[in-house]
């Protein structure tokens, strides 16, 4: 497999859009139309429940690891192959082809995917920071906001290489850019908490 196919790959893979899709299927609606408006995991989680939003997770997730892994497995193993597949999923999950390069999602679970496949401890690191802020704020954008900038930090602590270190830079940066609106409704107060049991109209 070649370091161009598997770039190919991860940017095909990134844009399924499964968010979408699940929900066309499931529930004949478009994602883009209810709560946030976005594709991602955490408005199909708040808007349809957690039978929706968990295979959205894990299947945006999943698009992250498998180009970044083949990358690594079968390109090269010193990251940069992995990476850019990676890198590659990422842009295709904010700007997917199978929806016309429309507005896409946030890249969080897929950039947590390519960590689990470059730099697992990173991955897990971050996952946790994720997973404890969120449950002391409530806030998935916050949750996302301050693990991205974990990425970094965690991939100088363990000693991952340069590449790894600037490319989880990257990825933070990426991730502050998309949350921007998410950011303005925090310092105005509008920003929406997640609540445990969704509203029975929902």
């Amino acid at each position: 497999m070649s370091f161009a196919v598997v770039v190919v790959l991860g940017y095909l893979l990134g844009s399924c859009p499964w968010g979408y899709w699940l929900v066309r299927l499931v529930r004949h609606e478009d994602i883009r139309t209810v709560g946030s408006g976005n594709i991602g995991a955490t408005n199909v989680w708040r808007t349809y429940g957690r039978w929706l939003g968990a295979p959205v997770v894990f299947l945006d997730t999943l698009k992250g690891f498998i180009p970044a892994l083949a990358g690594m497995l079968f390109v090269s193993p010193h990251h940069l192959a992995g990476i850019c597949a990676g890198a590659a999923a990422m842009l295709g999950h904010w700007r997917p082809l199978f929806l016309r390069f429309a507005k896409g999602g946030k890249m969080v679970a897929t950039c947590g995917g390519v960590f689990f496949g470059v730099a697992i401890w990173v991955a897990l690191t971050a996952g946790l920071v994720w997973l404890v802020t969120f449950l002391v704020l409530r806030y998935a954008s916050v949750a996302s906001i301050v693990a991205g900038i974990a990425l970094p930090v965690a991939a100088a602590v363990y000693g991952y290489p340069t590449s790894v270190i600037v490319f989880g830079a990257a990825a933070a940066v990426a991730i502050l850019f998309l949350h921007r609106a998410n950011l303005r409704r925090l310092r105005a107060g509008t920003e929406n908490r997640f609540q445990w049991r969704r509203p029975a109209s929902a």
